[in-house]
Parts: structure tokens; sequence; C-alpha cells
């Protein structure tokens, strides 16, 4: 039984919460955070939570707390990770991750000196359906793939933590990382060779909308993108010499098909996705296990594969010339 604290009181924090009462086998809310003491009084009411603290200290300080989720804005994860762990606690912080490498790159060394547990909740990663799609990849069912196209978007722009940069805002980070993931995930195992891309930035700074191309040491490509200003299809799509699978949602994938590869293709398989819950069991789950094994690092998205993510978008932002958070000045 991993007992869990929760920091902040957001949207996401409502969502995971009402999961986390749902697998009382291997979890329990011990006791949830925020800036503001009746926020925090109030989640807790809902949720049937004992203790509800008017700071993050005090959460961090408390005993019965095994495992950390962080559930406030890009720009606060890295602070909150630090802590945590500087308090012996495990972390599970939401997407993305941090800011930029640099800030991961800290997170990882604490935990690594305190051999405590921390991972990305970027709950795609953690969901049956990717193990579905890299072995459909792998029978070779579609032949060698050649190229992946997914794109994701959302009218978000009006939120604070989408166009404010102070608070690590932008498509990109908030979004555009499923997509990216995606494509990560149906290459997996195969180098980056190349990566360009551009955007359009808002007023305040951050970008609005983008669009990525990448090529793959096995010369297939992806093209990609992200948009915060409207709904798109939201679709993945991996096509090879044999045929394509195509991916409903890359956020949470609802669908699978599998086509032939003929001028006019024929439905070979259709696979529709369930869950137990809504999807998000899958990682807290998963962390509970590992820290109930001793491991400081999930297997469904390890250390390296965060950083990698996180270099990628650093090296776009620095081309867009976008600065977040802590950057400005640097």
């Amino acid at each position: 039984m991993i007992r869990i604290g929760i920091v902040g009181c957001g949207n996401i924090a409502h969502t995971l919460a009402g999961v986390m009462k749902r697998l009382p086998e291997h979890m329990r809310i011990e006791a949830v955070a925020a800036r503001d003491g009746h926020r925090a009084r109030s989640f807790a009411d809902e949720f049937g939570v004992a203790k509800a603290y008017g700071s993050y200290e005090e959460l961090y300080s408390d005993d019965d707390v095994d495992l950390v989720y962080v559930a406030t804005p890009h720009s606060h994860h890295m602070q909150c990770m630090l802590d945590a762990l500087s308090h012996g606690r495990h972390v599970l912080c939401e997407k993305a991750f941090c800011v930029n490498a640099r800030q991961a790159e800290a997170v990882f060394a604490l935990a690594r000196e305190r051999h405590l547990f921390v991972a990305e909740a970027i709950w795609t990663r953690y969901m049956p359906s990717r193990r579905m799609i890299s072995d459909i990849i792998d029978s070779g069912r579609i032949g060698r793939v050649t190229t992946i196209t997914a794109n994701l978007g959302y009218s978000i722009i009006h939120k604070p933590r989408i166009s404010d940069p102070a608070l690590g805002g932008g498509a990109l980070l908030d979004i555009g990382v499923y997509p990216l993931n995606f494509v990560l995930m149906a290459r997996e195992g195969i180098g980056v060779k190349s990566m360009m891309g551009g955007c359009v930035k808002s007023d305040g700074g951050v970008d609005v909308r983008n669009s990525i191309q990448i090529g793959f040491e096995d010369s297939s490509q992806a093209v990609i993108f992200s948009d915060a200003e409207c709904v798109s299809d939201r679709k993945g799509i991996i096509y090879g010499t044999g045929g394509r699978i195509e991916v409903e949602n890359v956020n949470n994938p609802e669908r699978i098909t599998v086509w032939s590869g003929d001028r006019n293709p024929v439905l070979l398989e259709d696979i529709p996705i369930t869950h137990a819950i809504d999807g998000y069991e899958y990682e807290l789950t998963s962390a509970c296990h590992s820290i109930e094994a001793g491991l400081v690092e999930d297997p469904h998205m390890s250390w390296s594969e965060t950083l990698r993510v996180l270099r990628y978008t650093d090296a776009l932002r620095q081309v867009w010339g976008i600065r977040l958070a802590d950057e400005f000045g640097q």
C-alpha cells in the first residue's frame, strides 16, 4: 500500500484523485496540499482525505506520505520535486516533467543520490495500447515503417498555463509532447538523425502552434504538429511498405485499425481500446509496483527517455527563440 500526497489541486489533480480512490488495493491518498489552505481543505473533503495542508512544505514533512504526486504548473515542477526528494519522498510528476533538460538532470541527480523513485506521468507511455502498436509493427504486418504522422490540437490558448511563459506555457510542452512521444514510441530503439520545425508565437512569447519533422537513422521519417487554438482530429498514422496503422487520438488511444497497403485499402483489424477505469490507472499502479520493487526509474518511462524528449523540445525552442519560466535572462 503506497500512501500518496497530492501537491496542487487543479483539474488534473481532481482527475487523478478520482482514479486513486478506485485503486484501494494499491494506494491511499494520505494528504493534499495547495498554496491556499481553503482550496486544499475543499479538495480533501471532496475525496475523503484526512489531511489538508496550506503549504507544500507541510506535506513533504509528513512521514505518512510515501509518494508525492506533483500536479502544479510546469514552472513549479522542478522545485516541487527537489523539495519532495529532499524530504525522502518518492515522486510521480505530471508532464511536461520540467521546463527543460537542465532542470530534469538536477531532479534525477538528487533522486539517484537519495535512491528514490521519480517518474514522469505521461499516461500514453504506460497504456497497454503502446505495446499493442509496437507488436503490430514488430510483426511485420505493415512491412517496413517509412513515415509517421501525428497531431494534437485543443482550443486552450486562453488558459494561463498555456499562454503565460512564466508558467512554462506554449503548445509544445503541454500538448505537443503527446504526438512527439507517440512517434518516439513507434520508433523505439531507433535513433533520431535530424529534427527541424517551425512555430507561430503569441504576443506573449509562447508557441501557439508548431510543426516538426523528424528523420530517423533507419531512413523513416515523421511529421507532427500541435495547436493550442483549434481542435484537430488527434490522429496518428504509421505507414509501412505493406500497410498502415491508424490510431484514433494520440493523447488517449481509443481505437487501432490495421489496413492493407493496396491502392484501395482493406481493413485487416479493428481494435477498440477500453480501460478498467479511464487510462490513468496504469501510470499510478506502475509507480506503486516500481516503488515496492525498490526501483528508482519506471520501466515505462525511463529517466533517459524523459531527458531525450526535453532535449528535443529545448533544441526546438532555442531555434524558435522561446524562453520559459526560469530561462529568462540566460
